[in-house]
This record gives structure tokens, C-alpha cells and sequence, in this order.
């Protein structure tokens, strides 16, 4: 398929997840709008390199007013959004009774909240134009719980329930909006996970396979290129009925 002549706004994307998923709506020919923290000449090059164009807004997405200047950038450069992923996320663990105030904050924040923003800032556009992808990036945590995630868990879950909501007020429309809930991605933070696992002298590879065999059956990560060409099969013509669904690739965890 090509998307030729869409743009498609990926938040969280100047690297992993996010750039995976990016580079795979560029090769399809969309124009690209990425967000995120840090450096953004490597990944706007990447970009580049299949011959689309791409812009970069550093938004911090837990604050309203910057989701809403990089709505306005994808306006000014290329006419508004055809297909947004809500992508960015964070991530802290600690009990409930010790989670602190602050990073329950952000992460409901970032991980729920930006979503919403997004949606609504790129819904009236997409009608105008009677087509439209809204792909959220949710987590197998937004299906299932894990200890020490009460914030994460929550967002996830959160995402989960718009998705349904918005799925059934676009349903009769040629805007589409649906989750993908990933399992273990191997990002920098669940690389940490690994290092420290195999901190004190273990086994990395070990360490590797004894994080994937608690909980997902494949023993295999889930890759940005995996999810970037579910988010293209959600684009096409044949993923035009999949509505306000949650759709899990998690090699496995569901399943048992």
C-alpha cells in the first residue's frame, strides 16, 4: 500500500518504539512528524532516507499547551494530520503505598491524558478530510496487571477504554481508532532490566531469557518493526473495520 501524500504525526519517536514505527509509515510514503526528547538530527535522517518529509517538535506531552503547539507545527507544514500514533510513554515501579505523588502525576500525564489531547486535537481534521488512523500504543499492561506498575497499569488501561469509546464515535466514518498492546519491546529501559538481572557477574544472555520466560511463551521480543507494520496493516484498506480494537502482540503472554 501507499501512503503517499498522508502525514502521520508519531509521538515519542526519536528513537525505539517510535522511530521503529515512524521509519516504517515513512517507507510507505507518508511525510513524518516526530516528537520527542534529546537529538533529533539521526532520527530525521532516517527519515529522510526514503525520500519523504519530515519535521521535528520536542513537545513535552504532559503539558497541554505544547501538544497543542505540535498539532499546529503538523498544520503549518503539511496541512494537518491523516494518522497520529500516540506512542510516548514513562515508566516508574514502586508499590502503591510508596509510589510517589509525582510520577503517578506524569505518568497519567503522558502515558493517558497526551492521549486524549492528541485525539482531540486531530479528530476535526481527519473528519474534514472523512479519513483518518488514530493507533494508540498501549502495553499488554493495559489488558493484564503486573505488581509495582499501579501508574503504568492504570494509563494503559485507561488508553485501552478511549480507544472503545472513540472506535464507537468514529464508527461510521472512514476514521479508525484502535490499541496495540505490546509485550516485552526490547527498549533501553527493559535493557536495563536485563543489565541489572545479570549485574554482579551473571549471564547476560540468562538474564535475557529469564526476564522473556516469565512471561512471554515466544521467548522472543516483540520488535518496533513488528508493531510499525501492524500500525500499516491498520492504515490499509483491509484494517478499515477494525474498530476501537486492543490488539495484542506479546509473543504469547495473553495466551496462558
Amino acid at each position: 500500500m501507499t501512503l503517499k501524500g498522508k502525514t502521520a504525526l508519531v509521538t515519542g519517536s526519536t528513537s525505539g518504539i517510535g522511530l521503529g514505527i515512524a521509519q516504517v509509515l515513512a517507507r510507505a510514503g507518508a511525510n513524518i512528524v516526530l516528537n520527542g526528547f534529546g537529538d533529533p538530527a539521526p532520527a530525521l535522517a532516517e527519515i529522510a532516507r526514503h525520500g519523504v518529509k519530515a519535521v521535528h517538535h520536542p513537545a513535552d506531552l504532559s503539558d497541554v499547551a505544547q501538544i497543542e503547539a505540535l498539532f499546529a507545527l503538523a498544520e503549518r507544514e503539511f496541512g494537518g494530520v491523516d494518522i497520529l500514533v500516540n506512542n510516548a510513554g514513562i515508566q516508574h515501579v514502586a508499590p502503591v503505598e510508596q509510589f510517589p505523588l509525582e510520577s503517578w502525576d506524569k505518568i497519567i500525564a503522558l502515558n493517558l491524558s497526551a492521549v486524549f489531547h492528541g485525539t482531540r486535537l486531530a479528530l476535526p481534521g481527519m473528519r474534514a478530510r472523512n479519513w483518518g488512523r488514530i493507533i494508540n500504543i498501549a502495553s499488554v499492561h493495559g489488558l493484564v496487571g503486573s505488581t509495582g506498575k499501579a501508574a503504568y497499569v492504570a494509563a494503559k488501561h485507561g488508553v485501552v477504554g478511549l480507544t472503545k469509546v472513540v472506535g464507537l464515535e468514529t464508527a461510521t466514518s472512514n476514521v479508525t481508532c484502535n490499541a496495540i498492546c505490546p509485550g516485552w519491546v526490547l527498549t533501553p529501559l527493559v535493557q536495563k532490566q536485563i543489565d541489572d538481572r545479570a549485574a554482579n557477574g551473571g549471564d547476560p544472555l540468562q538474564a535475557q531469557h529469564d526476564l522473556l520466560a516469565e512471561k512471554q511463551p515466544s521467548l522472543a521480543f516483540v520488535t518496533p518493526e513488528h508493531l510499525g507494520e501492524l500500525v500499516l496493516f491498520l492504515c490499509s484498506e483491509a484494517g478499515s473495520q477494525v474498530r476501537g480494537a486492543a490488539w495484542n502482540v506479546d509473543g504469547g503472554w495473553l495466551a496462558q
